[in-house]
């Protein structure tokens, strides 16, 4: 199968699995019984879905999707010696470029590889590097890496790259553990810099109906999946 056929498969699959998806066929479905004068089931699948999203938009149960996916690296705060290198993973750029920032402060002047794709327009690796550069990074230690489509890329983008060379690996603490272990498949072994932890605001056993919840929600369970397809097609 074409690669490029293969990474466009698999996000068409695992966008009709996550969560917001799974309820919006719910609902249609409900509708569709109520054309056919199934009102029974119709209203069966009206109020399940109506459930679902309470469930997902619920703070508990996001906590509990995402607690454990971060709690399985902790913040980096001792620099092991002669490591010249960071790689900031393509995603959230503002929140993983902080921790980038505060990481290049503590280091002899490392170089820092920023990556990310864009199907057009300007590539996040690239998006990236200006917000380096305005925060004061000189232009000879930013290094990037803007064809890699997903994180198995990446890896392998880094390690021809790198051949061999120890380097940090920066992402959001919900994303670590997948990323991790496709690098170590990689025959990589980078040192867990987790960051944009999303696991740590306060709330109540009331939280119901918050786009915040429902979001936090939809990033864990495309960890999970992600980690399933993993398992599904031998690569960890």
């Amino acid at each position: 199968m074409d690669l490029g056929f293969a990474f466009l498969l698999k996000k068409f699959i695992s966008v009709f699995l996550l969560p917001i998806s799974i309820s919006i066929i719910l609902l249609l479905f409900a509708f569709y019984l109520h054309y056919k004068k199934s009102h029974r089931k119709g209203h069966f699948f009206t109020g399940l879905s109506l459930v679902f999203i309470i469930i997902i938009s619920y703070a508990p149960f996001a906590s509990m999707l995402l607690s454990p996916l971060e709690k399985q690296y902790k913040k980096l705060e001792i620099i092991p010696p002669n490591v010249n290198y960071i790689l900031l993973l393509g995603g959230d750029k503002k929140q993983r470029a902080w921790e980038v920032l505060r990481l290049y402060h503590l280091m002899d002047n490392p170089i820092i590889i920023s990556s990310g794709y864009s199907r057009k327009g300007e590539s996040e690796a690239s998006k990236t590097a200006k917000l380096l550069l305005e925060s004061g990074i000189p232009k000879n230690n930013i290094y990037m890496q803007g064809k890699a489509k997903d994180t198995k890329e990446e890896a392998i983008a880094v390690k021809k790259y790198l051949k061999g060379k120890a380097f940090i690996l920066v992402t959001s603490a919900y994303h670590m553990p997948r990323a991790m272990l496709l690098f170590k498949k990689e025959g990589l072994d980078p040192i867990p810099a987790p960051t944009d932890f999303d696991d740590k605001t306060q709330s109540t056993s009331l939280s119901f109906f918050s786009a915040k919840y429902l979001f936090k929600t939809q990033r864990a369970l495309h960890e999970y999946i992600g980690l399933l397809y993993l398992k599904i097609k031998d690569i960890i």
